[in-house]
C-alpha cells in the first residue's frame, strides 16, 4: 500500500512538473500532448516507408526540433500586438524572396521552388501560408465585420499576388493552401450568403480561363483523375498504385514494415505525399481512422483556442490556422484514396519534409501565444 501510494505520489508530482513547464512555455497541454502524438507516430511511419533509411529518419528529427523550437519561441515571446504589426512585414518578406526564387531558385523535380543559402534549403512559399490569412486579419482588425466590397477586394489582391506566383513556379499544391488560407479569413469574417453565392460562377469561370494557363503535366492529372485507367504507367500511377495500397491494407493491415506497396517501391512518393496510403496498407483502416481522429482532435482544439482570442486579429489569424490545417489534411487523404487530383500536398506532421513541418508547427505556436495571451489579460 505505501508503495502504491509512493508511486502514485510521484506520478502527480510528475504530472504538476510537467503542466508548470507548458504554463511556463505557454503550450496548451492537450494540443501539444496530441501534436506529439502525431509527430512521434510520423518518425514511425517514415521509418518504414523509406526503407529503414537511418539517414532519412535523422534528418527529419532534426526537422522536427527546428519546428517545436520554432513553436515553443512564438508561443513564449510572442505577443498579440507584435504578431500584428509584423504581419505586413512578413508579407513583404515572402513576396520578395518568391522573387528571388523566380530569379535565382534552386530547380528540383521540374520545379524552381526553393532557396538553397548553403546551409539551408526552404520554401518561401511556405511562408506565404501563414503570411496571407495574417495580413488578412491584420487588414480587418480595425475595420468593422462583416467586411465591405472594398475590403472583399484589398483581400482578394492579397491572396492573389503569392498565389499567383506560387502557381508559376509551379506549385499548384502549395498555391491552393495558400489562397484557402486567405479565403478562410474571408469567411471568418463574416462573408455574406450572397456574395458567396455570386462568387462560384466567378470561380468557375476563373477555373475555366485557368485551365489554358496550367502546366500540360497540370492539365493531365485532372483528366487522369477523372479516369485513372486512361493512363495506368503515366499519370495515373501514383493514385492506382496509392489505392492498391489502402486496399490491400483491409481493416487491419499487413502489419508495421509489412506494406507490399511501400516495402518492394511500387509506391511513389511513399515518405511524402503518399505516406498515408503507407498507413493504410501496414495498419489498415481502423489506423488511418485512428491518424484522423487526432487530426479531428487537433482541428477541434485550435478552433476552441482561436474562439477565445481577445481580438478580431487574434481570432481571424487562430480559425485560419486551424482550419488551414484541415485543409491539409482533407486535401492529402482526399488526394492519396482518389478523390481528389493529385497536386502534391504533404500529410501534416507525418510526411517527410522541413518547410512544411516548420510552417504548421509555427502557426500552432502562434495560436497558443494568441490564446495564452488572452488568458494573462483576463487575468
Amino acid at each position: 500500500m505505501m508503495l502504491d501510494e509512493l508511486s502514485q505520489s510521484r506520478a502527480r508530482r510528475t504530472l504538476t512538473a510537467g503542466s508548470r513547464t507548458l504554463r511556463a512555455l505557454r503550450l496548451d497541454g492537450p494540443l501539444t500532448g496530441v501534436l506529439s502524438l502525431i509527430v512521434a507516430i510520423g518518425v514511425l511511419v517514415v521509418y518504414s516507408a523509406s526503407g529503414q533509411n537511418v539517414r532519412m529518419v535523422e534528418h527529419h528529427l532534426g526537422n522536427i526540433a527546428i519546428a517545436v523550437a520554432a513553436m515553443i519561441l512564438l508561443a513564449r515571446f510572442s505577443t498579440p500586438q507584435y504578431l500584428r504589426l509584423f504581419a505586413p512585414l512578413a508579407y513583404v518578406i515572402g513576396v520578395l524572396l518568391l522573387i528571388v526564387v523566380d530569379v535565382t531558385g534552386h530547380i528540383g523535380k521540374g520545379a524552381q521552388r526553393w532557396l538553397d543559402l548553403g546551409f539551408v534549403r526552404f520554401q518561401p512559399s511556405e511562408i506565404m501560408k501563414l503570411a496571407v490569412p495574417m495580413l488578412c486579419a491584420w487588414y480587418m482588425h480595425e475595420r468593422p465585420l462583416p467586411p465591405t466590397f472594398k475590403d472583399l477586394v484589398m483581400m482578394a489582391l492579397f491572396i492573389a499576388i503569392p498565389t499567383a506566383m506560387v502557381i508559376v513556379q509551379p506549385d499548384l499544391g502549395t498555391a491552393l493552401l495558400i489562397a484557402a488560407s486567405g479565403l478562410i479569413v474571408m469567411l471568418l469574417a463574416g462573408l455574406r450568403l450572397s456574395i458567396i453565392l455570386l462568387s462560384i460562377p466567378l470561380l468557375l469561370a476563373a477555373a475555366w480561363g485557368g485551365w489554358h494557363y496550367i502546366h500540360g503535366y497540370q492539365r493531365q492529372r485532372i483528366l487522369t483523375f477523372i479516369n485513372p485507367e486512361s493512363d495506368r504507367l503515366g499519370a495515373g500511377y501514383h493514385i492506382i498504385q496509392s489505392q492498391i495500397a489502402i486496399g490491400s491494407g483491409g481493416v487491419f493491415g499487413k502489419g508495421y514494415m509489412h506494406g507490399s506497396q511501400a516495402q518492394l517501391d511500387f509506391l511513389p512518393e511513399r515518405s511524402t505525399d503518399f505516406i498515408f496510403a503507407v498507413i493504410g496498407e501496414e495498419f489498415g483502416l481502423l489506423g488511418q481512422l485512428l491518424i484522423l481522429s487526432l487530426y479531428g482532435f487537433v482541428i477541434g482544439r485550435a478552433l476552441y483556442l482561436a474562439m477565445q482570442g481577445q481580438d478580431t486579429f487574434s481570432r481571424l489569424t487562430g480559425g485560419a490556422i486551424a482550419l488551414s490545417f484541415f485543409v491539409y489534411v482533407f486535401v492529402n487523404s482526399g488526394m492519396v484514396s482518389g478523390i481528389l487530383p493529385v497536386v502534391g500536398v504533404p500529410l501534416p506532421l507525418i510526411s517527410y519534409g522541413g518547410t512544411s513541418m516548420v510552417t504548421i508547427m509555427a502557426g500552432f505556436g502562434i495560436l497558443m501565444s494568441l490564446h495564452s495571451h488572452r488568458k494573462l489579460v483576463g487575468s
